[in-house]
């Protein structure tokens, strides 16, 4: 296991490539076509969501989980990291999956594969990859919430963040929810997270502060994802995870607040 950040930078990646698994979660076409990070293996993000249930995008099942993994020859002790071509939301859907099975080694890169061409070699091809066996199992004390926990923190100190954007917000968002579109965290110019200072002062400003616990949610999990990353990267310890989000919440006749 490699002492790294939950976020590393593409100077830490360029250096550290021979010792860790890269996983690219863009569209195969663009894998294959366009090209990738050198040694990155192909997960496509929708090959990794359950777009089955009831709540599109949750987690997958287990086995379908280690089988997709072992064919793409992660082992379960390799230190991961993923990346996309989008500020990395759905790289970080990747790793808060790999958490939620047990791969505490899994961390996502700071910027997206524009940002890594600019400066760092790309390769394209499907390189072969030796199968594995690999094994992850559903981590209990991992904080996954549903939508009772959710109605129960509405009467504690609990900070709930809406991490849709403004226009979503508006048009409906659990009461007392605090808007935080995940894009607030990006830098547009570097495409990957601003400053840390940035960050923390942003968060600070909206009442999401360490000392509270959070309770994140979206649509459908891929938002939140990013942000459940970027705070624990930044230290924050009692974040819950309330992957059927409003698609969950409006099952149960949740209660709704307009802007």
């Amino acid at each position: 296991m490699i002492d790294a950040p939950r976020v590393v930078s593409r100077e830490w990646l360029a250096d550290e490539l021979d010792s860790v698994r890269v996983v690219d979660v863009r569209d195969a076409w663009e894998y294959e076509g366009i090209g990738h990070i050198p040694g990155a293996v192909s997960v496509p993000f929708d090959s990794f969501r359950d777009e089955a249930s009831d709540a599109p995008g949750t987690l997958p099942d287990p086995d379908d989980w280690n089988a997709l993994l072992s064919a793409a020859g992660v082992a379960t002790d390799d230190t991961l990291v993923a990346y996309d071509d989008t500020h990395g939301v759905f790289a970080a859907r990747f790793v808060v999956t790999a958490l939620a099975y047990g791969h505490a080694d899994v961390h996502l890169l700071d910027g997206d594969f524009s940002a890594w061409r600019l400066a760092h070699e790309t390769e394209s091809g499907t390189p072969e990859v030796e199968p594995t066996e690999y094994v992850g199992r559903f981590d209990e004390d991992w904080p996954l919430v549903d939508a009772a926990d959710v109605l129960a923190a509405l009467d504690t100190d609990a900070v709930l963040v809406d991490t849709r954007e403004d226009w979503e917000y508006e048009e409906g968002h659990i009461p007392g929810a605090q808007l935080l579109d995940w894009r607030e965290f990006v830098d547009e110019e570097s495409r990957g997270l601003k400053p840390e200072a940035e960050l923390r002062e942003l968060l600070e400003t909206r009442g999401i502060t360490p000392d509270r616990r959070v309770v994140l949610y979206c649509n459908t999990a891929r938002r939140i994802s990013h942000t459940y990353v970027v705070l624990d990267h930044l230290g924050y310890e009692d974040v819950s995870f309330f992957e059927g989000s409003l698609t969950e919440w409006e099952s149960i006749d949740g209660p709704l607040e307009t802007a």
